[in-house]
């Protein structure tokens, strides 16, 4: 799909849509792994998978971020129609991503007890939280080269192929959970097992289709090389998400980290509901994703006016559908929660967590729909500078400090909104100024 021409609200839509409903598959089929271990397995399993979140995305989420900035440079490629480039950077990609996948492996398997140790995992559940991220990390390489597929794709406007991977791997993954834990009695490693299976074919089905497309962008097996020069552009606008994203993710991890202080109730029932917040970032993604491409594209064209309407557009999407999530979620918490486990303690503390953040996802969706404008525009150390302060820095300093003077839970679950206040203030005074319309074409 071309984002240079048509109607801006319909195209934006049209592309959105299909990353919505890729992720809204994806997160069922987490949701999956985490209902049948908390009902076949209980609450001890349960937080040794619902709460292994946060550490999967402090390895994973830097290299994801370096290929958000290589989908940046694609989709300026793309609507500059300048393609000896665009071809150069696509195989640059994947041969980063091959090598990439590499080192999440081995970091992933390698280092896992010591980064669960370090986060004050409970005994009652190292041993299979241990289990379950050596074995999901064992698929590391085809977790990030799905990703690096998908945002070749998505950069040249085909967000369709990632979405019928995802179903494929939905479904497969919702099988065999039920098959290897359910019926096997495999244990949480078993659910790990089925993520990695799932993984590996929607990895190998986007990188065959790349091999099979009649477009620029596609993947030729004897140029899969690294072209320096190329991977310098990369890194330029890919590192500040790669850092960004890192950051977070450590800041998440010392969320986690006073979580598990409060033993594997607390444990369980928020990652329970963190299954369930999973469900706010649909749209959040969807749009987000759907406004880098369309900004970078856009730009690439040198459509100005096109992209200041298209920002705008996204902007309310994002926002609206996010906060129509949260008051879905504060309203049904209870109920939502108690499908991973019926304990009374367990589900105290999913609703509590859930009633106290679900209706400020309206600022999350702000921030991360800015942030996708600023990437798209190429402004990518803007949204790492930003989420660096307000998402980590501010967010561990109140933590450290607010949980010390009021050791309360709900203290803990107030570094979300409050964080996510800041960044939308800081985002929004910057987007005004529109110094981020004027970035240089690549």
């Amino acid at each position: 799909m071309t984002l240079t021409e048509g109607k801006i609200s319909k195209k934006i839509i049209l592309f959105a849509l299909p990353i919505f409903l890729g992720n809204l598959f994806q997160q069922l089929y987490n949701v999956v792994d985490s209902l049948v271990v908390g009902n076949v397995l209980g609450k001890e399993a349960l937080a040794a998978v619902s709460s292994t979140g946060s550490l999967i995305f402090l390895i994973t989420g830097f290299i994801n971020g370096i290929f958000v900035g290589a989908g940046v440079v694609i989709s300026r490629y793309y609507g500059a129609k300048k393609e000896e480039n665009l071809s150069i950077a696509v195989h640059t990609t994947i041969a980063f991503g091959l090598v990439a996948g590499i080192l999440v492996t081995i970091i992933g398997m390698g280092f896992t007890p010591l980064f669960l140790r370090w986060m004050g995992t409970p005994d009652d559940v190292f041993i299979n939280a241990v289990l379950y991220l050596r074995i999901y990390f064992a698929g590391g390489i085809a977790i990030v080269m799905y990703n690096t597929c998908m945002g070749i794709f998505q950069a040249v406007g085909d967000s369709k192929h990632p979405l019928y991977y995802l179903i494929t791997a939905a479904t497969i993954n919702v099988v065999l959970d039920i098959l290897f834990v359910a019926v096997f009695d495999f244990g949480v490693g078993g659910a790990a097992i089925a993520t990695v299976i799932s993984q590996c074919v929607s990895a190998i089905l986007g990188f065959v289709k790349l091999t099979k497309v009649h477009g620029v962008h596609k993947v030729y097996i004897r140029k899969i090389s690294i072209n320096f020069s190329m991977l310098k552009n990369l890194l330029k606008m890919g590192l500040p998400t790669g850092i960004q994203n890192s950051v977070i993710a450590f800041a998440n991890v010392i969320v986690q980290s006073n979580i598990n202080s409060f033993e594997s109730d607390a444990m369980a029932g928020c990652g329970s509901y963190s299954k369930l917040e999973g469900f706010a970032f649909l749209p959040i993604t969807s749009f987000s994703m759907a406004l880098t491409t369309f900004i970078g594209q856009n730009l690439g064209a040198k459509q100005y006016d096109r992209v200041k309407k298209g920002a705008r557009f996204g902007l309310f999407g994002g926002v609206f559908l996010a906060e129509l999530v949260g008051i879905t979620i504060y309203i049904l918490a209870p109920t939502l929660v108690g499908l991973f486990n019926s304990q009374p303690e367990v589900i105290k503390y999913g609703v509590m967590q859930g009633r106290t953040v679900s209706l400020f996802y309206f600022l999350l969706a702000l921030s991360h729909c800015l942030s996708g404008i600023l990437r798209g525009a190429g402004k990518t150390h803007i949204p790492m500078i930003v989420m660096l302060v307000s998402w980590c820095l501010i967010r561990i300093s109140y933590i450290t400090i607010a949980v010390r003077l009021v050791p309360d839970i709900r203290v803990i679950f107030w570094a979300y909104p409050l964080t996510w206040f800041i960044s939308s203030v800081v985002f929004l005074i910057y987007y005004k100024k529109a110094n981020w319309l004027y970035s240089n074409v690549i």
